[in-house]
């Protein structure tokens, strides 16, 4: 009886062991692959600099999609190139925006993970004469390359080093490439949304910053525009006979300056106006732009409707006021099932790779398509999954962190491996 409790014990405390050290020392098969990934991921981060894909450059947008898609399908998935067809049309949305690439990988397992980023970039066709790939120390260079062609190319490598590992224990691993993310996602956002609400997890691949920290929030962007109409007389024969579509302008940006909540993250700062044409003449027309900031969802909606409630009331009862109110991109709010999520990614990068990582869960800086994916998902949405690095719209000074490649890899594999096993919840 002593011994088989001996026994027991013994078998206990070493299952105990394996458990901790699972958790405590880096995967070598993974650690090795990441490691032989760095500069076939380099090769193909070159690749995707010397394709130019500013947004409006719908034909480049194409070009590079093309790319990524004969990457994701040489891997085994089904791909497709999907053109916007949806789209959310925003006072500066061009006539026409690029492609998603969507790609879908299906395994033996029940868990639902997304992976996303975006090929477009800020740059217009030409510039990349100005800043090609280059490595330089422990830097790649190259314009797009921070924001986000290194989401990109990780996402292609993290699903070859998948491929290579033999692992496909996941249920479906879903790709998503947006074509027009720096023009707020106007063609992207409803597919977004809708594979996300249907994933366990979603990791967007947004660089990490300079200090690779994992994001759970994000300030939401909007936009207001007001237009008053009124009507043009003589200023100094026969002002009464006009509308003075500034007054009225005037009035209604007076009686909105009051909106803002600093002290709930909501903002709204009129920053654009535009009145008249000539000095002797009452303005017939003004306009009026204003940025707006969000914490949650729900206090754009809430801004919308307190603001066409306060247009109704005018200054001049025969002006016209027309107000135009969108929603750039939503903030993307910490749940606990992301908290949980990043919090098991965080312990990944410390325990198994001996490098500190913070969690941040108060939004900072803009928006992403994180938002998006977050807006009616159930699953945890993380962001900032990708490289660190600097520059982004800069286009002399865009680079990633070379010594973040393997880690990188070698974090997003972990997580598909351990939340397909039912680990990180």
């Amino acid at each position: 009886m002593r011994r088989n409790f001996y026994r027991i014990s013994f078998t206990a405390l070493a299952l105990a062991a394996a458990g901790t050290f699972a958790y405590a020392a880096p995967q070598a098969a993974v650690q090795e692959l990441a490691k032989q990934q760095q500069q076939p991921l380099l090769d193909t981060l070159k690749d995707l600099v010397h394709i130019e894909s500013g947004s409006k450059d719908v034909e480049g947008v194409k070009q590079i999609a093309e790319y990524v898609a004969g990457k994701l399908r040489a891997q085994g998935g089904k791909v497709e190139v999907i053109p916007a067809t949806d789209v959310y049309r925003l006072d500066d949305t061009p006539e026409q925006v690029g492609p998603m690439v969507h790609a879908e990988y299906k395994g033996k397992g029940t868990s639902r993970i997304m992976l996303i980023a975006h090929m477009d970039t800020v740059y217009l066709k030409g510039m990349i004469k100005d800043q090609p790939f280059r490595v330089e120390g422990d830097k790649a260079y190259g314009l797009g390359i921070s924001d986000d062609k290194q989401g990109v190319a990780l996402i292609i490598h993290v699903v070859e080093m998948l491929k290579k590992l033999g692992y496909e224990d996941y249920g479906t691993l879903t790709v998503l490439i947006n074509g027009d993310e720096e023009i707020s996602s106007p063609g992207a956002r409803s597919t977004i949304t809708r594979l996300g609400a249907e994933q366990d997890a979603v990791f967007s691949f947004e660089g990490g910053g300079t200090d690779g920290s994992l994001r759970l929030a994000t300030s939401g962007i909007g936009a207001a525009y007001l237009k008053v109409t009124g009507k043009a007389s003589h200023a100094g024969a026969k002002p009464e006979d006009g509308v003075n579509a500034l007054y009225e302008l005037s009035h209604q940006l007076l009686q909105m300056k009051e909106l803002s909540k600093p002290q709930s993250g909501l903002k709204l700062n009129w920053t654009v106006s535009k009145a008249g044409t000539n000095r002797n003449v009452i303005p017939a027309e003004a306009t009026a732009q204003a940025d707006a900031r969000a914490l949650r969802v729900a206090d754009f909606s809430a801004l919308e409707e307190t603001m066409k409630q306060k247009v109704s009331n005018k200054l001049l009862p025969e002006a016209k006021v027309d107000l135009k109110f969108e929603v750039r991109r939503p903030p993307l709010e910490a749940n606990e099932v992301g908290r949980s999520l990043a919090k098991y990614a965080q312990g990944i990068y410390e325990k198994e790779l001996q490098i500190p990582m913070k969690v941040v869960d108060k939004a900072t800086g803009g928006g992403t398509d994180a938002a998006f994916a977050a807006l009616k998902a159930k699953g945890g949405v993380i962001e900032g999954f990708g490289l660190s690095g600097y520059g982004a719209h800069s286009n002399n000074a865009e680079y990633v962190q070379i010594n973040t490649i393997v880690p990188r890899l070698y974090l997003a594999t972990r997580m598909i491996q351990d939340i397909s096993a039912g680990k990180a919840k």
